[in-house]
């Protein structure tokens, strides 16, 4: 195994890490800056009132992407169980 084989492994773990967050993340992102704005129109200043709604968006999200999330993963994993004999000589 080879320094490059090594370092191409972790790049594609880290893209493939950062795909699968990515919808969660950004739906709570989204929803967090509308909560802030709302917030600083009505001047309620609530910390905890954010929570309940990125919950929810966060669970949506995750049950629309989910089969997509996890065919990634398959398709990553396979992949990696693919190259094992090439990977030990």
């Amino acid at each position: 195994m080879t320094e490059q084989t090594v370092i191409d492994l972790g790049m594609s773990a880290i893209w493939i890490a950062t795909l699968i967050s990515a919808p969660a993340l950004l739906a709570i992102l989204i929803t967090g800056l509308i909560i802030s704005v709302l917030q600083a129109a009505t001047q309620i200043n609530e910390q905890t009132l954010t929570f309940i709604p990125k919950i929810l968006v966060m669970t949506v999200a995750l049950a629309i992407t989910g089969p997509w999330i996890l065919e990634t993963f398959i398709h990553f994993t396979i992949g990696i169980f693919n190259k094992i004999p090439t990977i030990g000589r």
